[in-house]
C-alpha cells in the first residue's frame, strides 16, 4: 500500500532540500534619510477608490509607478520597508541605487547598504568631474509572465488572481532557483529561515485598501501605486497620458506591472 499523500509531499520536498542545498534628476544633494515610522499624516495611507473594503480577486488590476525625476535617495523607504518586514541587515526587499556621471558619459552604479541610510553626501572615491547623479529605486516587479514561478519546483512561489507574485514560506525548500531566475535580482534568500524572500507590494496592507508602505513614508511622492482598472486613479491618468513610462529589461519577456517615469538609458 503506497503511502499518503501528504507523506509523499513531505518526503520530496526533503529530498529536494538535501539535492539542493549547499544580491539626479538635478544636482547632488545632501539628503538626510527620515527616521523610523517617518509616516506623517499628511501622507497618503489609503489607496483612492478603496475604502478598507475586501474585494473580488479578479477585479483589480494594480501597478507600481516610479517616477525617478522625484527620488532624493532619502532612504526612506528601505527604513520602512525593515522595520514592516523585519528585514534582516544586508538584505533588501526593496532599494535604491545610486547613479553618478561623468562627463565622458561613464557611469558609476553604487547602493551602499541599499540606500537605506541615505545618499548624504557625494561619492569621493570617484577622480573624475560630475556631470550628473540620480536614484533609481528597485523592488519586485510583479511580472505578468514571472520566471520565479515557472522554476519553483515545490510551488512555493506563486501568482494571486489580482497580479501579485507571492512566497508560501511554508512550501520554500531553500533551492535559489527563483532567486536565479529573477531578472530584477529582487529576491534573496532569508539567513534565519533559509527560504526565499521578496517585496510583495505590501499585500497585507494592500488587501485591507492601504497603501504599500513605502508608498506612504516617500517625502516627494515618487512612488505611486494603483488600479488601473479605476479609470480616476492616479496611475491609470499617468499610464494613459502622453508621458513616457518605460519598464526594465522589456526584452526578457515578463511584462513587469512596475513601470518608471523618467526612466533613462543608463540604468540597469
Amino acid at each position: 500500500m503506497g503511502k499518503p499523500d501528504a507523506e509523499l509531499d513531505r518526503d520530496r520536498r526533503a529530498f529536494i532540500k538535501k539535492v539542493l542545498n549547499g544580491t539626479i534628476a538635478g544636482s547632488l544633494l545632501l539628503v538626510i534619510p527620515m527616521p523610523m515610522g517617518a509616516a506623517t499624516p499628511e501622507l497618503p495611507e489609503q489607496i483612492p477608490g478603496i475604502r478598507g473594503k475586501k474585494w473580488d480577486l479578479c477585479s483589480k488590476r494594480f501597478a507600481f509607478i516610479v517616477d525617478i525625476t522625484r527620488c532624493i535617495g532619502c532612504g526612506s523607504c528601505c527604513v520602512a520597508d525593515r522595520r514592516e518586514f523585519n528585514v534582516p541587515d544586508g538584505f533588501y526587499r526593496t532599494w535604491v541605487e545610486r547613479y553618478v556621471k561623468d562627463f565622458e558619459s561613464q557611469v558609476y552604479v553604487d547602493s551602499p547598504n541599499g540606500g537605506f541610510d541615505g545618499y548624504q553626501i557625494p561619492r569621493t572615491d570617484l577622480d573624475v568631474e560630475i556631470r550628473d547623479t540620480f536614484f533609481v529605486p528597485k523592488l519586485c516587479n510583479m511580472c505578468k509572465e514571472p520566471p520565479c514561478v515557472q522554476v519553483c519546483p515545490v510551488g512555493a512561489t506563486f501568482k494571486t488572481p489580482d497580479g501579485f507574485i507571492l512566497m508560501d514560506d511554508k512550501r520554500c525548500v531553500g533551492c535559489g532557483y527563483c532567486i536565479q531566475a529573477c531578472p530584477y535580482s529582487a529576491r534573496f534568500l532569508h539567513p534565519v529561515t533559509r527560504t526565499a524572500e521578496k517585496c510583495t507590494w505590501c499585500y497585507h496592507r494592500v488587501r485591507k485598501g492601504l497603501l504599500p508602505i513605502c508608498v506612504s513614508v516617500c517625502p516627494t511622492g515618487a512612488r505611486k501605486f494603483g488600479d488601473l482598472n479605476d479609470k480616476n486613479s492616479e496611475v491609470y491618468k499617468l499610464l494613459h497620458e502622453h508621458g513616457v513610462l518605460s519598464v526594465l529589461k522589456r526584452d526578457m519577456g515578463t511584462y513587469p506591472a512596475l513601470y518608471y517615469m523618467g526612466l533613462r538609458r543608463e540604468v540597469v
